[in-house]
Parts: structure tokens; C-alpha cells; sequence
């Protein structure tokens, strides 16, 4: 029994799903789990190109074993070393001893820092532009640098159009059966996993992201196979406008989200009522985060989405509440620009959060802070609504 897909001519997905990782890199919670994609050519030599997580080893391993079916594996393309899909270089090196290691200049350091060794006398060293044979399959390699590790590459295959990408072009979420991204409903059901996975894991480097785009579009790309979640093999042209819109850190529209702290349910009721008069004064792509339930993730996937982020919260030991410091120090970290920000700050005897908060928005490119900033002291008055309307009216100029 064998779990793999044929993909293109003598071309086979042979991955994995895991369904009970909880929090990805123990970082990033993914409640519909990963998977782990690993791609095999079968031609007069057969090529490998990346392995699987521990986790889905052995039943890749055997998937491998069958496909292959007694013969041996003559290349393995290591186009990423992070342990998810690095984990079984050693292992398939013990079982195959003529394996040819596909890697670049700056794989090999990364080997010998994981296994203690880079297995000199095996290694096939590609650079910019390299090529390789496998009889009917011929791949040629680009460096990748920065999306996300510095000694990523990808691998198109002129026989298939077939572009291998690494960690490019994933997302979070096991595989349902199908491998292919038009047998779902990505739109609906993969299209916030993607958005996440990207800002979260490559959000930071877009200038690289941006590289990586133009070297594709060079090139006669007919199917994305990445490392993580759905092939492209329809509709490429719908998700690299995705890719390019992220990686130049626009919105995908004029969303609002707001985003509160609250200790008391103070702020809390202040955020909700200001979101209320976004929604009456025609604010449509809105939505409302409770900072301390949601994971930073989710909040850094829709801050990606979003044209403008409200931010209210209270004052938090002299400071800014931690779960909204959080937050803001992430998009810091993601390099976020472009973004509109409005401001609600709560301080029962002394507020200092839109103090604190502006110099760390406005640090970032392209950022706007509208006014004007509204101070809650305890709860809100009534004699606040003038400041809260004029504060809506500046929002909502910018949907």
C-alpha cells in the first residue's frame, strides 16, 4: 500500500500530514494541522527533491521505498534546511551509498551544523543558473536567499513547467486527499492559512519574496509544488497576485480590523462601540479581535488583509498592555508597512498606552496615526461620542 499522487509526467507527490502538531515551529497554533510535501522523478536516474518531518517518515519512507521499487536513488535536491524537511538526509544517505546530495554553497554549513558532516565526498554543488539531467528531465536551479532561510533555491523542471519552491508558495493546514489546489475550495478554505503562513514564517523578507517572483516569471512555470500545503496547476496567475501584493506589504483591500485589550471589560466595551459606528457609517470588510484570545498569529495574518488597525488599550503598569505590545512588536518584526492606525487608549489615574504606542507605529514605513487619540479614564462618557464620531469619520475617509 502506497499513499502518492502522480503529478506530471514520471513526477510523484509522496508528503505527509501531520493532524496532531499543534503549534507549528511551537510557535504558531495550527488547529487543521501541516503537511509535508516531498516530490520524486522517476526517469533514467531517479531524483528526490527535499524529505519529510519526522513526524511522517516512515510512511513516506515506505511510499518512497514502493515508488522506487528496488531501484536506487541517485539524487536527493535539498532545496531548504530546516529540520521539517531536512529530518531524513541521513537516513536515506545510509540506505542509498552512491546518493548524490544536490545542494549550494551555503546548504553545506547548515548540513555539517545538523549531522556533523556534509558528506563531502557525495555532494553535486549547483549555483545560479546550474542544470541538471535526469534523462528526460532536466532541472535548472535558482538561489532563493531570504525566502525565509539564506541557502534556499528552487528547481524548475523544463520537462513538466513544474517550479519546486521550497517554502515558497505554502501554507498551514494538513491535505484532505487531495494534493492539488484546484480540488478544493482554497478561496473559502486555505486562503487565510495561506495569508498567515506567509506573513508569519516569510512576512519579513518581502524584498526577497520579490526576487523570487521575477525569476519565476521568467520562466515557463506551469505547476507551484511547495513544501508546504496545495499544488498550483490552474489559476497560478490569482495566487502569485497574492504573493506579490503581500510581499510589497498592501492590503488586499480597505478591511478594518480592530484589535482591543481589555482587563475589566472597559475597553472592551469602548472597541465594540466604536466598531459599531464604523459598521453605520458604511465600513463593510470589518472585524473585531479580542487581543488577549486571539493567537499574534491570526492577528499578524489579518494585519497583512487590512488597510487600517484600531488599536485600543489600556494602560498596563505604566505601560502598554502585553497582549497589544505583543502584537505591535510582531509587525515591527514583519517589517509591516503601509498601514493606517487609530488609536483608543484607557488609564484609570495616569494613561501613557497612545504615548507609548505612537512612536513604535509610526516607526515603521509608511504609517499613518489618524486623530484624534482617545483617552478613556476608567470607562467611557457620554461626552466622549463627539471624539469617538470624529475619530470614525477619520477611519472611514480611508476605506
Amino acid at each position: 500500500m502506497k499513499d502518492v499522487h502522480l503529478i506530471a509526467a514520471d513526477t510523484y507527490w509522496l508528503g505527509g500530514s501531520d493532524r496532531r502538531l499543534a503549534m507549528f515551529e511551537n510557535l504558531f497554533p495550527i488547529p487543521r494541522g501541516v503537511s509535508y510535501n516531498s516530490y520524486l522523478i522517476l526517469d533514467e536516474k531517479t531524483l528526490l527533491l527535499d524529505t519529510v518531518d519526522s513526524a511522517v517518515a516512515q510512511p513516506w519512507l515506505e511510499n518512497l521505498t514502493a515508488l522506487l521499487a528496488g531501484r536506487p536513488l541517485d539524487y536527493l535536491v535539498i532545496s531548504h534546511m530546516e529540520p521539517d524537511h531536512c529530518a531524513q538526509i541521513a537516513r536515506l544517505t545510509a540506505l542509498w551509498p552512491d546518493l548524490k546530495l544536490v545542494v549550494n554553497a551555503k546548504t553545506c554549513p547548515m548540513l555539517r551544523q545538523f549531522f556533523g558532516t556534509d558528506w563531502p565526498d557525495r555532494q553535486e554543488v549547483v549555483a545560479e543558473g546550474s542544470t541538471l539531467s535526469t534523462g528526460r528531465h532536466t532541472l535548472r536551479f535558482a538561489m532563493a536567499p531570504m525566502v525565509h532561510w539564506p541557502e534556499v533555491m528552487v528547481s524548475f523542471d523544463e520537462a513538466t513547467g513544474a517550479l519546486y519552491t521550497a517554502d515558497g508558495f505554502g501554507t498551514f493546514g494538513a491535505l484532505d486527499g487531495a494534493v492539488f489546489a484546484d480540488q478544493v475550495n482554497f478561496e473559502r478554505d486555505w486562503l487565510d492559512d495561506a495569508r498567515r503562513y506567509y506573513a508569519n514564517i516569510v512576512g519579513k523578507y518581502g524584498a526577497s519574496v520579490q526576487g523570487l517572483l521575477k525569476k519565476a516569471a521568467a520562466l515557463p512555470v506551469k505547476m507551484l509544488c511547495p513544501l508546504h500545503g496545495p499544488i498550483w496547476r490552474k489559476d497560478l496567475d490569482w495566487f502569485l497576485e497574492k504573493y506579490d501584493r503581500w510581499s510589497r506589504w498592501q492590503p488586499e483591500g480597505s478591511g478594518v480590523m480592530v484589535v482591543y485589550g481589555s482587563m475589566y471589560g472597559n475597553t472592551a466595551r469602548a472597541a465594540e462601540l466604536f466598531a459599531g459606528l464604523l459598521a453605520e457609517g458604511g465600513a463593510e470588510d470589518l472585524r473585531v479581535y479580542d487581543a488577549s484570545i486571539t493567537p499574534v498569529s491570526h492577528l499578524i495574518g489579518e494585519a497583512f488583509r487590512c488597510k487600517q488597525i484600531v488599536l485600543a488599550c489600556p494602560t498596563y503598569n505604566g505601560g502598554v498592555y502585553p497582549a497589544i505590545e505583543a502584537f505591535v512588536n510582531d509587525m515591527k518584526a514583519l517589517a509591516l508597512q503601509g498601514r493606517t492606525f487609530a488609536l483608543l487608549e484607557n488609564g484609570s489615574w495616569a494613561p501613557a498606552a497612545a504615548r507609548l504606542l505612537r512612536p513604535s507605529l509610526e516607526a515603521m514605513k509608511n504609517t499613518t496615526v489618524l486623530e484624534p487619540l482617545v483617552t478613556i479614564r476608567g470607562a467611557l462618557r457620554e461626552d466622549q461620542m463627539e471624539q469617538l464620531s470624529a475619530l470614525r469619520d477619520a477611519v472611514l475617509a480611508g476605506c
